[in-house]
């Protein structure tokens, strides 16, 4: 019934948007799970995602086109003076002759087959695959009726989150998705300020809507955005549910803004009450305290905890040290050291959610293949004390001092051979060196 509500959403049709911001409403108040943090921290981390301990996320997008630098090329694009401004003159011309939206067309995704991308993950040993949906540039990677920018109507045309969900499901891999969607309220403000394709006015559903100013990022209270904007971002986020049922929904940075916070509850008690209905769990991973704790599972970007955590916590890191995403100059990390840092995190309670990020044309570079490939040889061997394990009395011993915090990967954590991690599954204990 869902499905079919929304499927008559027009994608300008404010009046059908307020329908189906009523049948939130109303699956909430039917629901266990209400819009309040007292009900929300009555969710229950899934037993498979304790067990997995192993997942891929995956940068893909639009931004794998220009491939310059990192993911917040289509930012950065329009940033006067940054390198990528500077890049985007000297190689595609003026902004308002050819700007963001003028590489849809060639994110064709000509080589991409979701086959094969489900049987490199498999033999990684992977158990849980997390596209990112919704990157901060506003395209989508799936079939959508809130915004013609989206995969299935242009670049691809082809409904790409569709295609990973049967196959990595045919491998018997979890499909789960990221949302980064917040960020777009300000994202490419900057082509506001010079002659550039960016141009007023902008309306909900526009690749560049709307734009706003960046200012005081990182101050919870400063930034407001619309109504206009949350309602949308809830919608986009719950179309995501209905229509793909992942069983993990990834939220980036900013949506810890007080704004968010009322839309951030609507949401997860929307999900939590439609996960109840499938039959199955499910979780929300956040960063920093955008969800009070004990209502979702903190991630730790690019960084690690220092000593064992009673709850269940997720990093996520890349394969690179510059880049989320595919460029030509990637500073790969070794194999040895991601797997060094799994049996770290695994050992402290957590879970790896390691990034790799194809070309434009759906290709996976070698270097990223043959990372995953590597770690998927060495959890053949030694994954019985990996998955399903849990925590011992105390997480390890030896030398290697682990600094905590996110952001902490730009250098290798040097382990020795007396660094031990611990690790256990009923009467057995595991120990890793």
């Amino acid at each position: 019934m869902q499905n079919m509500i929304y499927s008559s959403i027009g994608k300008d049709d404010r009046m059908d948007k307020q329908e189906y911001l009523k049948m939130i409403d109303d699956t909430i108040a039917k629901g266990r799970f209400k819009a309040d943090w007292e009900s929300l921290s009555q969710i229950q981390v899934p037993e498979w995602y304790r067990q997995a301990k192993f997942g891929i996320f995956i940068h893909w997008g639009v931004y794998s086109v220009p491939a310059f630098k990192n993911e917040w090329y289509p930012r950065n694009m329009y940033i006067q003076g940054s390198d990528e401004y500077k890049h985007h003159l000297e190689v595609y011309g003026e902004h308002k002759d050819f700007g963001y939206k003028d590489f849809i067309p060639m994110f064709k995704a000509e080589n991409f087959h979701a086959e094969e991308w489900a049987e490199l993950f498999k033999q990684s040993g992977a158990k849980y695959i997390m596209p990112v949906a919704e990157h901060h540039d506003g395209f989508q990677l799936y079939k959508s009726n809130i915004s013609s920018f989206n995969a299935h109507e242009m670049g691809p045309k082809r409904d790409l989150l569709g295609e990973m969900k049967s196959a990595f499901e045919e491998q018997g891999l979890e499909l789960t998705v990221s949302s980064h969607r917040a960020e777009h309220w300000f994202f490419m403000s900057g082509g506001k300020e010079f002659d550039s394709d960016i141009k007023e006015p902008l309306v909900c559903g526009d690749l560049y809507w709307p734009s706003m100013p960046e200012e005081e990022l990182h101050d919870i209270y400063a930034p407001k955005p619309t109504e206009e904007f949350l309602e949308d971002w809830l919608i986009r986020c719950c179309e995501l549910i209905d229509n793909y049922k992942p069983k993990v929904l990834y939220f980036d940075w900013w949506i810890q803004t007080e704004a968010f916070k009322p839309y951030l509850k609507k949401f997860a008690a929307y999900y939590y009450n439609h996960a109840e209905e499938w039959g199955y769990q499910v979780a929300i991973n956040y960063k920093f305290d955008a969800f009070v704790f004990g209502s979702a599972v903190p991630d730790m970007e690019r960084g690690h905890f220092a000593e064992l955590k009673p709850y269940f916590w997720q990093t996520c890191t890349s394969v690179a040290r510059n880049s989320w995403c595919y460029t030509p100059d990637n500073d790969y990390k070794s194999s040895v050291e991601i797997i060094q840092n799994l049996v770290d995190i695994v050992s402290k309670n957590g879970a790896l959610l390691l990034n790799i990020g194809p070309k434009a044309d759906g290709t996976i570079p070698a270097e990223d293949k043959a990372i995953l490939l590597e770690v998927g040889d060495w959890l053949k061997v030694n994954g019985e004390a990996i998955y399903d394990t849990t925590y011992w009395k105390t997480f390890g011993e030896g030398p290697n001092n682990v600094e905590e915090g996110q952001f902490t990967d730009q250098s290798a954590k040097v382990f020795t051979s007396e660094d031990i991690r611990f690790t256990r599954k009923g009467s057995n204990l595991y120990a890793t060196v």
